[in-house]
C-alpha cells in the first residue's frame, strides 16, 4: 500500500488541511493519506500547543467521514523532539510491505536542504508538493528532482495560527472548521485564553 504522510501539529486541525488530504488521497498515486500528529515540532514552542491526545481527537474526528484519511499518533512514542528521518525508519520497520511518502508544502520544500538527513529522506522516499504562497526563494535543484511530485492541488492560506488568534479575540472562525472538530473546541473552551 502507497501511504502519504501528512504531518502537522494540528493545533488545531481545519478545513484547509483536509482539502489537502483528500485532494491528495483522489488524485495523487496514494492509497491513503497518514495525517501524523506531531507532539513536538523543533520549530515551534511546545508552550502553545493542546495536549497531543486533543489534537489527535480532533483530527480523528475531522478525518472519520473519510475512508482514505486516517489519524495517526505514531510520533507520540518517539524520542522527542520528532524528526522526519526517524519516524520513517521507524515506518518502514514496522510496516515492511507500505511504501511511504511525505506530503508537504511547498514553503516546506524550499527549507528541505535543512532537515536532519534529508538526503536520506529524498533518496528513499517520494515527496508529494502541494502549493504554497511564500516569499522564500525557490530551489529549482530540489523541485526538478525525480522524488519530488508537484501536484497541482488548491492553494488554501488557512492557518492554525489565525484560528487560534481569532477564537482568542472572539470572532467566529466555525466556518474554517470541520463541524465535530469546532463543537470540541467549543466544548472545551480551548484557545479562549
Amino acid at each position: 500500500m502507497k501511504i502519504g504522510l501528512y504531518f502537522g501539529t494540528y493545533n488545531p486541525i481545519h478545513v484547509g488541511h483536509l482539502i489537502i488530504a483528500n485532494h491528495m488521497a483522489e488524485y495523487a498515486d496514494l492509497d491513503q493519506i497518514w495525517m501524523v500528529v506531531t507532539p513536538h515540532n523543533p520549530l515551534k514552542k511546545k508552550a502553545t500547543l493542546l495536549d497531543d491526545q486533543q489534537r489527535l481527537q480532533m483530527v480523528f474526528l475531522a478525518t472519520e467521514d473519510y475512508p482514505k484519511i486516517k489519524p495517526s499518533d505514531i510520533e507520540f512514542k518517539l524520542p522527542q523532539p520528532s524528526y522526519t528521518v526517524i519516524t520513517l525508519e521507524h515506518l518502514k520497520e514496522k510496516y515492511p510491505n507500505h511504501e511511504f511518502s511525505l506530503i508537504m508544502g511547498e514553503d516546506n520544500l524550499k527549507t528541505l536542504h535543512k532537515w536532519r538527513n534529508y538526503d536520506v529522506i529524498l533518496e528513499n522516499h517520494d515527496i508529494y508538493v502541494y502549493p504554497r504562497i511564500s516569499d522564500e526563494p525557490e530551489n529549482a535543484e530540489l523541485k526538478s528532482h525525480p522524488k519530488i511530485h508537484v501536484i497541482d492541488a488548491p492553494i488554501v492560506e488557512i492557518s492554525s495560527t489565525f484560528i487560534r488568534n481569532n477564537i482568542k479575540e472572539g470572532k467566529n472562525i466555525q466556518p474554517l472548521l470541520p463541524p465535530k472538530v469546532w463543537e470540541y473546541i467549543d466544548h472545551n473552551n480551548f484557545y479562549k485564553k
